[in-house]
């Protein structure tokens, strides 16, 4: 699995959807999930579903959309599964729940997500074995034994930005992006003979 993470938006909505569809079509993430306490990518995506179906991009109104081509052409009718189609794939934008946390499994690994970690209690960070924070004025991939910590820092940070977590090759390779898209930390948690770290310069 491939899943990419955003750091807070700041209010920066464009930089935000250029950081989303830079994880979707270059690093070919499966899932994109956007750690803030706010709802800036339910926006970004909104927007972007209105414009490949209309004012009204909703379930409740795929019927409505829907017979709209009943009469139509054959090109009308492709063009309606083409933006369909890509309204759903929207699917795979999700945004952490304002003050919760939630857990996905890669490589075996348990990974959660919160957006600040003041949040947790020992409890809470004990069965992870990669903690990612959306709340860091800076990106940063942290070593504790044999916890990984890792943050993508603000959208549009020099340095960061977006991460990348792919378990895909043995171990998990986690990587840290800027804006550009140029990868400026890298870790492997877990690889089959031993942990690597590399730090990127001149991305």
């Amino acid at each position: 699995m491939r899943l990419g993470i955003l750091g807070p938006a700041q209010g920066d909505l464009p930089a935000l959807a250029r950081a989303a569809q830079r994880l979707l079509d270059e690093a070919h993430a499966d899932k994109v999930l956007y750690i803030s306490d706010d709802d800036a990518l339910d926006q970004v995506v909104a927007g972007w579903a209105r414009g490949l179906v209309g004012a009204d991009p909703s379930e409740a109104s795929l019927f409505a959309r829907a017979s709209r081509c009943a009469e139509a052409g054959s090109e009308a009718i492709d063009a309606f599964v083409v933006s369909e189609s890509a309204r759903l794939r929207l699917r795979v934008l999700a945004s952490l729940p304002p003050g919760q946390r939630t857990i996905e499994i890669l490589d075996g690994r348990v990974v959660l997500f919160v957006f600040d970690k003041a949040t947790l209690d020992e409890e809470d960070i004990l069965p992870a074995s990669v903690l990612v924070v959306g709340k860091s004025p800076t990106p940063f991939i942290r070593k504790a034994g044999a916890r990984t910590f890792l943050a993508p820092g603000p959208i549009g940070s020099q340095d960061g930005g977006a991460a990348l977590l792919d378990d895909g090759g043995g171990g998990m390779r986690i990587e840290v992006m800027n804006l550009r898209g140029a990868v400026t930390a890298r870790e492997v948690v877990g690889a089959p003979h031993q942990s690597a770290k590399m730090r990127v310069q001149g991305g």
